[in-house]
């Protein structure tokens, strides 16, 4: 994380309007063979990150790492980086090779302080990354405006500044609120959103990282329950 872990939410609020400036949104520099998806899961008192690497454009997984360490940080709308972030790093230390392209399941710049957890973790891995969240935290959007086709879309908007899209990613589906991390913008997070939906409503590289989460999290609750009891 960006130096030692804040111990207080208003100390994370301010290292997030610290880090905010230095997102870079811009057009996607780099070709894409691998895309990677991260999502997290929680036992009562450890949080358990997953990163998936799928191969593109198969969409094949290629490698997966997982990390399960203490929860760092309570619950605070907007400041999830924090009670993630330490995992989600830990466990792309243990990635042979790092993707290309990172999908996040949760908000970039689609964020009250610019800085969800795709921005935050694209800006300290130095990799192009594109929040897909399934709810929206921040901005206004043409909901009668918005299609029900696959592909159909409108900007995610706070004021004069466009943050996203929302984005419909099947027909007939909820939408996502797609927003730029780091390292691309608006088009590109569409773009890549959409080129990794297949017949589900999530991009396959979080969707399949969701589930390995809830896989991972199920065996080590399963793990603990079963450990025989320490004699005092």
């Amino acid at each position: 994380m960006d130096g030692a872990l804040p111990d207080d939410p208003e100390t994370a609020r301010a290292v997030q309007g610290r880090l905010r400036g230095q997102v870079r949104l811009e057009p996607l520099d780099r070709p894409v063979s691998r895309v990677g998806g991260v999502d997290s899961a929680f036992l009562t008192d450890r949080v358990v990150a997953v990163v998936v690497v799928l191969r593109y454009p198969e969409l094949e997984v290629v490698e997966e790492a997982i990390a399960a360490l203490p929860i760092p940080f309570p619950y605070v709308p907007g400041l999830l980086s924090f009670r993630e972030g330490p995992a989600i790093l830990e466990a792309f230390q243990r990635l042979h090779t790092l993707p290309d392209l990172l999908l996040f399941d949760g908000q970039g710049i689609a964020h009250p302080r610019r800085l969800g957890i795709a921005s935050h973790m694209g800006l300290l891995l130095d990799r192009p990354a594109v929040g897909v969240a399934k709810s929206r935290l921040v901005g206004t959007y043409d909901a009668v405006g918005l299609g029900v086709e696959k592909g159909d879309r409108v900007p995610l908007m706070d004021g004069g500044e466009t943050l996203g899209t929302v984005l419909r990613s099947r027909r007939n589906v909820r939408p996502l609120f797609v927003s730029p991390g780091h390292r691309c913008n608006v088009t590109d997070a569409v773009s890549w959103t959409l080129a990794c939906c297949t017949r589900y409503r999530l991009p396959e590289p979080t969707r399949i990282a969701d589930k390995r989460a809830d896989v991972h999290k199920r065996q080590l609750r399963e793990r603990t329950d079963s450990a025989p009891e320490q004699e005092g």
